[in-house]
């Protein structure tokens, strides 16, 4: 596999989370070959959840050819979802209701683990639990809503249908009909990865950093990486957390990758309070959604379009953060919005809304791990898991669903 993952842009602008505190993740020059138990490629939210779990088990070695967390992670608006972007209804028409029951349930049950993971750990990130809001729109209207609810309801899962009334009474929102589901969370991106690797490091993991992995080839018993600080990492297991930079040779059937537009609003802006506790998107495309930070701000994005280079065209993304700002004023009147962060990103979408985690085809002890979907985070726990049971010599369930 020669130049290992295929280069992109992944964002524009600048991020809500850049400024944040607490990002700092000692890295280090490969200075010399190195021979670890586990090699990451990327030090994102991904490469930061696989390095803390095997970390637990033996030498690991995370390379990344930018600083830490400063890839797609720290251009996501981080509404840590179990609801998939395809509703169960829809992905049940395309998998079988059994396999989208399991994606549904294996995604909650990710969203829990992440909640252990940060308390457990003590991880300063913002992490809230939250509720979500999902409104009717021109790709599912009420009736689909009703019926998703009754099948979420029906595998145990918290959903429930509100009316246009009860909706307007509620949340003051003039809608068709939508779901209220709990379970989910929101939280700081960028925080998160970095006190997950802190938390490796702590373990004995190495960060490299500014290191590009040129070659990667294998053998009987691991897999040799060549980089371009001139000196290979030897690995028993490798693992691509590339995001959607997808690394060469690997199939990704369905998948595309293309751009979407965010923005955040200044401290303490008004809103209603339900909403302090509300992740709120709809069923439309493009969708609209839109949650508020720890600190009184309002984050809220959309407006994906097909394109895989669309995010970089400055003029293009003032003109997406307008119409975001315009939908939002029309769904929430009373809301003021006054913009403080504007930032644009790569974004992968798979046929399904599921990611692909699985091993890399025709290389031995090689896994990618590609968070397609809305779910990026929720992915990286559920890829964290299934990688890890794999290179234990184990296996994982679940793994089957997301194959390519």
């Amino acid at each position: 596999m020669t130049g290992a993952t295929l280069k992109r842009d992944l964002r524009t602008g600048r991020s809500l989370w850049a400024d944040s505190p607490g990002l700092g993740v000692p890295v280090r020059p490969l200075a010399r070959a190195i021979s670890v138990d586990v090699a990451i490629i990327g030090a994102g939210i991904s490469g930061a959840f696989m390095a803390y779990e095997l970390s637990k088990d033996g030498s690991v070695a995370v390379l990344d050819r930018r600083p830490p967390l400063m890839g797609s992670t720290v251009a996501s608006t981080a509404l840590l979802q179990w609801e998939i972007d395809l509703p169960l209804t829809a992905l049940a028409e395309k998998i079988g209701m059994a396999s989208a029951k399991r994606a549904y349930l294996r995604s909650r049950s990710a969203v829990d683990a992440l909640k252990t993971i940060v308390a457990e750990e003590r991880i300063v990130c913002g992490l809230k639990d939250k509720s979500s809001l999902y409104l009717a729109g021109d790709e599912y209207g009420h009736r689909a809503l009703e019926a998703e609810a009754e099948a979420r309801a029906g595998i145990g899962l918290e959903s429930e249908y509100v009316g246009p009334a009860a909706l307007r009474e509620q949340f003051g929102i003039e809608r068709t009909g939508a779901i209220v589901s709990a379970g989910s969370a929101s939280g700081d991106p960028a925080r998160l990865a970095a006190g997950l690797l802190r938390r490796a490091q702590a373990r004995g993991a190495k960060v490299y950093s500014q290191v590009e992995v040129l070659e990667a080839a294998s053998d009987p018993d691991g897999v040799t990486l060549l980089t371009d600080a001139g000196h290979a990492v030897r690995a028993k297991s490798v693992i691509f957390c590339c995001g959607y930079e997808f690394p060469k040779g690997v199939p990704t059937p369905g998948a595309k990758v293309i751009s979407t537009w965010a923005m955040a609003s200044k401290p303490r802006q008004r809103c209603p309070a339900w909403l302090r506790d509300m992740l709120v998107w709809e069923a439309s495309d493009p969708y609209l959604y839109f949650r508020m930070g720890g600190d009184g701000r309002l984050i809220v994005g959309g407006e994906d379009e097909a394109s895989p280079t669309a995010h970089e065209d400055e003029a293009k993304g003032r003109r997406k953060c307008a119409t975001i700002a315009d939908k939002l004023k029309r769904l929430l009147p009373q809301v003021e919005f006054e913009v403080d962060y504007s930032w644009a990103g790569a974004f992968g979408e798979s046929a399904t809304g599921l990611p692909s985690i699985g091993p890399v085809e025709g290389m031995d002890h090689a896994w990618a791990v590609m968070g397609f979907g809305g779910n990026g985070i929720t992915y990286s726990v559920i890829a964290s898991q299934i990688v890890a049971a794999e290179v234990r010599g184990g296996s994982d369930p679940d793994a089957g669903l997301y194959r390519a």
